[in-house]
């Protein structure tokens, strides 16, 4: 169950975290993977151990807010792989701050990769999607947690994920006759180097308070792993997930039950 044997499978911001844990997962149940980061580096590093796994992986630079580029190599993945099977929207930046701490180049910032990058990636996605035979892949879109609740300080990075949602419902209700399925992750706070980069930036000298407070807000008493994520990925994208379009799976450890 759950493989995706044969597959091809285009994973972004696939150099760390969420995104490499994806990667792997896919790789493992047989997808061929091409890992996109704005990082080559990062994305090379993780595609070579998934090959030196036995593992069928290559990496793209990207910087998925650029429409030439997303146009570019969703191309090139047309003309060497000759389709399109499975689609991971999962690059994304945050910020803190409320509406008064948030300037326009910071939400201009956030929406340029979280929302429009989003969108033009699913965008291509779907054309290809569409123009293969036989036409239909799969879709999924990180979305949040803080597009379905209030969280404090994070007004850009919750407005970008809300959008992210609902273009999620609309991709799916648009083309759910056409093959297409298109789903969002909503992850509550999952451990990985962007949460320490940021309790780096805004918690310098503070770190282990700051990261005990993000583990206790989970009910469950921890942040969530990466690879739970990928978990999640793996069962949407699988035939097993054939009846399930326009969810929104969430994955908090029980925060937003509260």
């Amino acid at each position: 169950m759950f493989r995706l044997d044969k597959k091809i499978a285009f994973v972004t911001g696939a150099g760390s975290g969420i995104g490499e844990q994806i990667a792997r997962l896919f790789a493992q149940q047989g997808a061929h993977v091409i890992l996109a980061d704005i990082k080559l580096d990062a994305a090379v590093r993780v595609a070579g151990e998934i090959q030196a796994n036995g593992g069928s992986a290559r990496a793209q630079q990207l910087d998925v807010a650029e429409e030439s580029q997303v146009k570019a190599t969703l191309e090139q993945i047309a003309a060497t792989e000759g389709r399109l099977d499975i689609l991971v929207n999962n690059a994304g930046i945050s910020h803190v701050g409320n509406i008064l701490e948030t300037s326009l180049e910071d939400w201009e910032r956030v929406m340029h990769v979280n929302a429009r990058g989003v969108f033009l990636c699913a965008r291509e996605a779907v054309r290809q999607m569409l123009a293969q035979s036989p036409v239909g892949g799969v879709i999924i879109n990180m979305s949040s947690v803080a597009a379905t609740i209030g969280i404090d300080r994070r007004l850009p990075y919750s407005a970008s994920k809300g959008a992210v949602l609902a273009l999620t419902r609309s991709i799916a209700i648009d083309f759910v006759t056409q093959g297409i399925r298109c789903n969002a992750i909503c992850p509550g706070t999952v451990h990985t180097p962007f949460v320490e980069g940021y309790l780096q930036r805004h918690f310098a000298g503070h770190e282990d308070e700051a990261r005990g407070q993000l583990h206790a807000r989970q009910p469950i008493g921890r942040m969530g792993r990466p690879d739970e994520i990928a978990y999640a990925a793996l069962y949407l994208a699988s035939d097993e997930a054939a009846f399930v379009t326009g969810s929104a799976l969430v994955i908090d450890g029980g925060w937003t039950a509260k």
